[in-house]
């Protein structure tokens, strides 16, 4: 049989990665196979509606290309705002008293931008120096808050670009603590635009980070930190989620 005509009788046996492989052998291969016939059985194999069509609205080929391909590693467009056109507004509570109240500029809350004080738990240095990107900010001077009080936090973020802001935690009450890495814990769910109305039940979590061997039935707190769970894992993730809120 003419090289040709085996050609054609295996590329039809062939599965999509093996068939695009063959189209990089040599120039005679490659005419052989972007036939769109070998690409519409493999279509046929995924996707038999599409092959019910007499004329498809794409080639198979590209049809097969653009949809099987894997796009886990795309890549993501710069933000639109930047840490510096950010400004914080962090209010912490404890039982109607005003515990903690500060204006922080954005870079402030980069991550790694200050260094944790000395005697904080192993597991606590651990979780702080992990890959995981949170927005983070040292406690100066520190505070104690006694177990017996209720503490409630509320985070606002103002864009210096537009003049708005935006909530990102509204009178959240810390109702869990993380003794094991020494963390107090409160969330709210993100009030996003009107224009993202399928995004929702995204939660910005807030923690109150404290030492390991604070006084009986207190907790002294050195840190704050603020993540939003796996919704963003990085600055420009957690710019673009940003972006994303309610701005007024």
């Amino acid at each position: 049989m003419p090289s040709d005509e085996i050609l054609k009788a295996v590329f039809p046996l062939l599965e999509g990665a093996d068939l695009a492989a063959c189209m990089a052998v040599c120039k005679q291969w490659q005419n052989i196979a972007q036939d769109d016939y070998f690409w519409k059985c493999l279509c046929a194999k995924r996707w038999p509606s599409t092959c019910k069509n007499s004329s498809p609205p794409i080639t198979y080929h590209k049809l097969f290309k653009t949809f099987v391909k894997r796009e886990n590693n795309r890549t993501l467009p710069p933000p639109r705002i930047s840490l510096h056109d950010l400004e914080f507004y962090i209010d912490f509570w404890a039982d109607g008293n005003l515990l903690f109240s500060q204006v922080v500029p954005g870079p402030i809350l980069r991550k790694g931008n200050w260094t944790p004080p000395p005697g904080i738990s192993p597991v606590m240095r651990y979780h702080l120096e992990g890959p995981e990107y949170k927005l983070t900010l040292p406690v100066k001077p520190q505070f104690s808050v006694p177990h017996s009080q209720t503490v409630s936090v509320s985070v606002l973020v103002a864009r210096k670009d537009t003049k708005k802001v935006a909530s990102i935690i509204h009178d959240a009450v810390f109702n869990y603590t993380e003794w094991s890495s020494c963390r107090a814990l409160a969330y709210d769910y993100l009030v996003l635009s009107p224009a993202y109305p399928f995004v929702s039940e995204i939660r910005a979590w807030i923690a109150l980070l404290f030492m390991e061997n604070g006084d009986d039935g207190d907790i002294d707190v050195f840190g704050i930190e603020l993540d939003f769970c796996d919704a963003a894992k990085s600055e420009e993730e957690v710019l673009w989620l940003l972006d994303m809120l309610d701005w007024k």
